[in-house]
């Protein structure tokens, strides 16, 4: 009688909250509304959000992905911002050509936006504390006249700005920064000009500041933490960072199952689990479901928070009914295998 196979045992901490945030599941719902309102093609500036599996989803139901709405036809077919903001040059743009456009930035980078220009009204320059080059950056920045903005994005940056009227600043940040790193950066600032004024709230959103508390409470201790997002996920890659700040000895930041180290994983090995604000949870789910099969998974569930925010929709696309199909898609429980279509 042959002895029965058992499985190495594996303990993982999966974070709570973790994937989708309000206003990633508001943008995806704007472009699957504005397919079924007006059918495909549904244009959309940049990634929608920053996650390829989505992207690939979107564009099976019949979402047309560009860089510049100048690759877009004069075909009368609406065009979708994404949810990380555009500069006010696009929009103007789009009114020229008089293009029907849908606006899915995130109500928080919107409020980030109005925070800014509040600044610039009251004769401040803006110190905009950020990552060069983000698509949030890019949209903040075209906020406000040229020359108006200053990125900041280190404290050496800190120690080298000289503005002309140091009692003249205000600061707004991207959203989706390490909270621990940009109160760093915040704190060299408000040392060296003291009468800088802040925004009027808080402008890190709720669900990047979420995730990071949930990734340091779970993990000190693990031998390993799997941040699922993609690769050009500001707040994917902050997590990766919390995370080994945290105490893991190493982050991971994993697109799907097939980039689960699995020989890198050891018996009695701990692990940490958690999802970006623009990964959908069925990728979590694949990647559980790998874990299962080569380990005797024990989860340990570690919550710091409980999410209830919701971003409706523009009026022009609330009375658009969707299906329980639709639905599973929005919220981020497509299957990971086959097509689908409207």
């Amino acid at each position: 009688m042959s002895a029965i196979q058992t499985k190495p045992p594996l303990t993982l901490r999966l974070c709570e909250p973790r994937g989708f945030c309000a206003g990633v599941d508001r943008a995806i719902q704007i472009v699957v509304l504005a397919l079924k309102r007006y059918g495909a093609p549904v244009y959309v500036r940049h990634e929608i959000v920053h996650n390829k599996y989505v992207v690939d989803g979107l564009r099976q139901m019949g979402a047309v992905f560009v860089r510049e709405l100048d690759a877009i036809p004069d075909d009368g077919q609406p065009v979708v911002f994404s949810a990380h903001g555009v500069p006010k040059t696009v929009p103007a743009e789009a009114e020229r050509r008089e293009m029907l456009y849908l606006d899915a930035t995130c109500p928080l980078v919107s409020k980030v936006h109005k925070q800014a220009m509040r600044h610039m009204r009251l004769g401040r320059t803006v110190l905009l504390v950020g990552h060069r080059g983000h698509p949030e950056v890019v949209g903040t920045m075209g906020q406000l006249p040229e020359g108006t903005v200053v990125l900041i994005e280190t404290e050496e940056d800190v120690a080298a700005f000289e503005p002309a009227d140091p009692a003249a600043l205000g600061f707004v940040t991207q959203t989706t920064l390490s909270v621990d790193d940009t109160a760093g950066i915040i704190a060299a600032l408000q040392a060296k000009f003291p009468e800088m004024q802040a925004p009027a709230s808080e402008s890190i959103c709720y669900a990047t500041t979420n995730r990071q508390d949930a990734v340091k409470a779970s993990a000190p201790g693990t031998d390993l933490f799997f941040i699922v997002g993609a690769p050009n996920s500001s707040n994917s890659r902050r997590l990766v960072e919390v995370a080994e700040k945290a105490g893991s000895k190493r982050g991971l930041l994993l697109q799907g199952p097939a980039d689960v180290p699995l020989d890198d994983l050891m018996p009695g090995h701990v692990i940490g689990m958690s999802a970006g604000a623009s990964a959908p949870e069925v990728l979590t789910d694949a990647i559980l479901d790998a874990l299962r099969e080569r380990f005797d998974l024990r989860i340990e569930l570690v919550q710091t928070a409980i999410e209830n925010e919701n971003f409706p929709v523009m009026r022009a696309l609330r009375d658009v009914s969707l299906t329980k199909e639709d639905m599973a898609f929005v919220n981020g429980d497509r299957p990971l295998a086959g097509e689908r279509t409207l």
